[in-house]
């Protein structure tokens, strides 16, 4: 029997509807989009129909977009643009729980000269917009504040901080690659500068990403050489992998308002069946949060031997980031909160997609019941 799959936050698999778009593109179909000739006239109209699709999934203009290989390369290109930009000095202020692809490229500048201030979020997993605003000063080069947070589903006041942003003339970045596709996403209510999704999070292909530039607000190329992309990535495009995220985005506008009641009622099941687990904490369900996320703490327990015993049982959830994964120390992200140590590595991410069923939240319920009675029995015997 096939693992029942919970780690969608993580990457979804690919939806069979985007991968019949994409394998034409894989063999009998192909061409450099950078030629003039036919091959490459067509693969260039592929390439651009993909971009509209994009572009239309978040309000956005096609011109707007920048196609990149992931959401890591995206970020880094915007954070590496201000440090140019800015001469190498100023400051850069971020969330104290952005995404590691933001976070340590930031402190690779802050090692170069710039300043790094990080606003740390509430217990509830929610950056404070006031408190954020507080740390913006006259020589801020950039802000950065995910809309969702990857390990927690908390939804953050990206639109109320850009507006602050803007008052001072201060350009914000929005890693959205948890929440485009999982929640409606538009860059004029936004009111950011820069903006990330990434196609592998909801039931795209992997190496296929998306940067939103608005018109006028400058982008220097990360890699250098032709002039793809309208002269901000060089590369020749991946042409396949772009089909599929263009279709992923079409797919998405037309069936986010089902996806997402779909998502809330599985979360929605999987946290009530928790009520009969002893000492179980679930992480900010009082705020706002994507719909189809889950943190859960079983205190007392470690949360990689959990995860272990769940996969071998069939189930296949995460400890936290999966940019994370296999390291020992607690999530960076549940310490943020001021969650103790000991409860953050007792702690497991359960992310829901639109493959799952209700059927698969009960068989994973029963089996997360007896897996967290049998460790406690095996620690209360000493074993």
């Amino acid at each position: 029997m096939s693992p029942v799959y919970l780690d969608h936050n993580a990457t979804t698999p690919l939806d069979p509807r985007v991968r019949d778009v994409m394998v034409p593109w894989l063999g009998e179909r192909f061409g450099n989009p950078s030629s003039i000739h036919r091959r490459g006239r067509e693969a260039r109209e592929a390439m651009e129909r993909a971009r509209e699709h994009v572009a239309a999934l978040i309000g956005a203009r096609p011109g707007e977009i920048v196609f990149t290989a992931s959401g890591t390369e995206s970020n880094n290109t915007v954070l590496e643009t201000v440090c140019r930009t800015a001469g190498g000095r100023g400051r850069i202020v971020i969330s104290g729980f952005e995404h590691p692809s933001i976070r340590r490229a930031a402190e690779r500048l802050a090692a170069q000269g710039m300043e790094l201030v990080q606003v740390p979020p509430d217990a509830n997993g929610t950056v404070s917009a006031d408190r954020f605003a507080e740390a913006l000063t006259p020589d801020t080069r950039l802000a950065c504040l995910m809309l969702a947070n990857n390990e927690l589903g908390t939804l953050q006041p990206a639109a109320e901080v850009a507006r602050r942003c803007r008052e001072r003339g201060i350009p914000i970045l929005v890693d959205a690659v948890q929440a485009v596709a999982k929640v409606p996403v538009d860059v004029t209510e936004l009111g950011a500068d820069y903006l990330v999704l990434g196609g592998h999070k909801f039931h795209g292909p992997l190496g296929a990403a998306a940067l939103w530039v608005r018109s006028g607000v400058p982008l220097e190329p990360l890699l250098v050489g032709g002039g793809q992309e309208g002269q901000r990535r060089a590369s020749t495009g991946n042409v396949p992998a772009l089909v599929g995220l263009g279709e992923a985005c079409r797919l998405a506008a037309l069936e986010l308002p089902e996806r997402m009641r779909s998502l809330a009622e599985l979360r929605d099941r999987f946290e009530a069946g928790l009520a009969d687990v002893p000492d179980v904490r679930i992480h900010c369900a009082g705020a706002p949060r994507l719909p189809q996320t889950s943190n859960v703490a079983f205190p007392g327990l470690e949360g990689e031997a959990l995860l272990l015993r769940l996969d071998a049982a069939g189930f296949c959830v995460s400890t936290g980031s999966a940019c994370s994964s296999g390291r020992p120390e607690p999530s960076p992200t549940l310490l943020a909160l001021g969650i103790p140590a000991r409860e953050a590595l007792a702690s497991l991410r359960v992310s829901f997609g639109i493959t799952n069923t209700v059927a698969e939240v009960d068989s994973f319920l029963n089996a997360l019941h007896r897996e967290v009675a049998s460790l406690r029995s095996l620690l209360g015997a000493g074993v």
